[in-house]
C-alpha cells in the first residue's frame, strides 16, 4: 500500500532522472550547430525554429560533423533523413549507381502538382521525355527561333522598363523583373504565346506569380510529415491552400495556350518552318507511348509544359538575381564591361543592342562570374531520392530502401573540403584555366545543373539566356542596390531571394 502511495512520485523522479541524463550526454557528444534529439519528437524542434533559414542551418550543420549527417525526426512521422554533401556520395548517387535511385513514387507523392512531366517520372517514360526534348534543342532551327523570341522581349519588354525607371529615378525589383523576362521567354519558346507580363505597368498575372507560392509549398513537403500536409491540403488551410490555388491559376492558363494550338494544328495553320517545335514533337511522343497511363492529351502536354516552365522561368531568373547583387558587393564589374567591349568590338561610346550565341562564348569571364554565382546559389538548392536496394555509399554508410535522401546543392558551394580555404570569397578567376579557356569542374563538385544522366538539357540555353541579359544590362545601365535590405534566400527548392532585389537604374552614357 505505501508503495502505491508513493509510486507517483518515484516515476516522476525516475523521469526526471532518465532526462537529464539523457540531455547532457547529448549535448556533452553533439557540435554547437547539430540538433538535439529530443525522445520522441526527434531533431524536429531545430528545424521548426531554423526553418526561416533553413539552407544555412543545413550547411552550418554539415560543416561540422564533415558533409554528411542523419537527421532523425519524430517517432512514426517518416521524417529521417540522409543528408549529405560529400561528393563522392553524389557521384555514386547521381551517376555510378543511378538506376537504384529514381525518383521514386515518394517524390511523386510530393511533386504531385508536376503529373507526368520529365522531373517527375523515372524509367522508359523519362528516357523518352529526355530523347524528345533533346531532339527539339538539337533542330538546326531552334537556336535561332531562341534568340529571335529572346532579343524581341529584350527590345519590347526589358529594355523600355529599365529606360522607364532610369527616367523616373524610381526604384525596382530587380528580381521580380527578370522572373517576368524569363516567364514570358519561357512561355514564348514552348507554347508561343507571350503573355507580356513584362509590360511598362509590370501587371500582375495570377498565374505567373504562382511559381513562388508552389515552390515554397513543395519544399515544407519535405519537412513536413505526409499526413500533416495532407490533411492541411484536405481542409485548405495554410500552404496547401496556396499550391492549391496556384494549380489552377496554372491549369487555367496553359490548358487555354494548348487548346488554341491543337485548334491551329488541326486547321493547318502553323507554317511549316515551325513543324518541330514542343507542341508537335511532344504530340508524337503522347502518340508513341502505348502504356495508356498518361491520361488525356491535353493533359500530358500541360504536365510537360509546366515542368519546363518551372525549369526555365525560376531556374535562369534566380541566377541572375543573385548574379548582380554580388557583383554590387565584388568590384568586378567594369572588367566584364570591358570584355564585353573588347569581344564583341564595340566602340567606346556605343550601346550594346544584338549578338548572338557564338559571340556569347568570347565572353570568358562573363561566364566564369555566373559558375561562381551558381556555386554560392545553386539555382536548385537540393535534390531528394530514395533507393530502390540496400546500399553502402562511398562514405561508408549504408541505406535502406526506406532512406529519404536529401543532397544540398546549397550546402556543397560554402564547403572548404570541396572549394578550398577561400570557398566564401566570390572570385570568378577559379572558374579560368591557365590558357584563358573556362575551367570545367565535375558535376558532382559543382551540380548546379544536376548531374549524371539527369544534368539538365538546357544548360546551354540557360548560359546563352544569362549572357545576354547580364551583358545588356551591365553594358547599357549602372544597377545601384538600395540600401539597408534584408537579403535572403527563400525556404523554397529554387534559390529566389526571399524579399527581392529592390535597386536603383541608372543609364550610362
Amino acid at each position: 500500500m505505501d508503495f502505491l502511495e508513493y509510486f507517483p512520485l518515484l516515476l516522476i523522479i525516475f523521469c526526471f532522472t532518465y532526462f537529464i541524463t539523457w540531455y547532457l550526454r547529448h549535448r556533452w557528444t553533439k557540435t554547437p550547430s547539430e540538433p538535439t534529439n529530443w525522445p520522441f519528437i526527434g531533431m524536429l524542434p531545430a528545424v521548426i525554429m531554423n526553418l526561416h533559414r533553413i539552407h544555412e542551418y543545413m550547411t552550418e550543420v554539415l560543416i561540422e560533423v564533415g558533409g554528411t549527417y542523419e537527421f532523425q525526426g519524430p517517432i512514426f512521422a517518416n521524417l529521417d533523413m540522409f543528408i549529405s554533401c560529400d561528393p563522392s556520395n553524389i557521384h555514386h548517387i547521381f551517376s555510378k549507381n543511378f538506376s537504384n535511385y529514381p525518383k521514386g513514387p515518394e517524390f511523386r507523392i510530393i511533386f504531385d502538382i508536376l503529373g507526368n512531366g520529365i522531373f517527375n517520372v523515372d524509367h522508359e517514360l523519362w528516357g523518352l521525355h529526355r530523347k524528345t526534348t533533346l531532339s527539339i534543342m538539337s533542330h538546326a532551327k531552334f537556336q535561332t527561333l531562341l534568340e529571335r523570341n529572346m532579343w524581341d522581349i529584350v527590345e519590347t519588354g526589358l529594355r523600355p522598363i529599365l529606360d522607364t525607371f532610369a527616367e523616373q529615378g524610381k526604384t525596382l525589383d530587380l528580381q521580380d523583373v527578370l522572373q517576368r523576362f524569363t516567364f514570358d521567354s519561357i512561355t514564348k519558346l514552348l507554347l508561343d504565346h507571350d503573355p507580356r507580363s513584362l509590360s511598362i505597368d509590370l501587371p500582375y498575372l495570377p498565374y505567373e506569380k504562382a511559381f513562388g507560392d508552389a515552390l515554397d509549398a513543395l519544399l515544407h513537403r519535405h519537412i513536413t510529415p505526409e499526413n500533416c500536409w495532407k490533411l492541411q491540403k484536405w481542409l485548405q488551410i495554410g500552404k496547401e491552400k496556396k499550391l492549391t490555388q496556384a494549380w489552377e491559376a496554372f491549369d487555367q492558363f496553359i490548358y487555354p495556350c494548348i487548346s488554341h494550338k491543337l485548334e491551329e494544328l488541326m486547321k493547318k495553320t502553323i507554317k511549316d518552318e515551325d513543324s518541330f517545335t514542343f507542341l508537335t514533337a511532344y504530340i508524337r511522343m503522347y502518340n508513341l507511348w502505348n502504356k495508356g497511363d498518361l491520361g488525356t492529351l491535353q493533359k500530358f502536354l500541360r504536365d510537360t509544359f509546366l515542368n519546363l516552365m518551372f525549369a526555365g522561368r525560376d531556374t535562369t531568373s534566380a541566377a541572375l538575381t543573385w548574379f548582380f547583387w554580388l557583383l554590387a558587393k565584388n568590384p568586378i564589374v567594369e572588367r566584364i564591361r570591358e570584355e564585353i567591349r573588347q569581344k564583341l568590338q564595340l566602340k567606346k561610346d556605343e550601346n550594346l543592342k544584338f549578338f548572338n550565341k557564338e559571340e556569347t562564348r568570347k565572353l570568358i569571364y562573363l561566364h566564369a562570374a555566373l559558375c561562381e554565382t551558381l556555386r554560392f546559389f545553386p539555382s536548385v538548392s537540393l535534390e531528394h531520392k530514395v533507393p530502390l536496394e540496400h546500399d553502402i555509399l562511398p562514405s561508408g554508410h549504408r541505406v535502406t530502401p526506406k532512406t529519404r535522401m536529401i543532397l544540398p546543392f546549397y550546402s556543397m558551394g560554402r564547403m572548404e573540403t570541396i572549394w578550398g580555404k577561400d570557398c566564401l570569397e566570390f572570385r570568378p578567376e577559379r572558374w579560368i584555366s591557365e590558357q584563358g579557356g573556362i575551367k570545367h569542374e565535375p558535376s558532382f563538385k559543382f551540380p548546379a545543373f544536376n548531374a549524371g544522366p539527369r544534368t539538365c538539357l538546357g544548360k546551354e540555353m540557360a548560359f546563352v539566356q544569362m549572357k545576354i541579359v547580364a551583358a545588356i544590362v551591365l553594358y547599357n545601365y549602372d544597377i545601384q542596390l538600395v540600401e539597408a535590405q534584408n537579403i535572403s534566400p527563400t525556404t523554397s527548392i529554387i534559390m529566389q531571394m526571399k524579399h527581392g532585389l529592390m535597386v536603383r537604374v541608372v543609364k550610362r552614357t
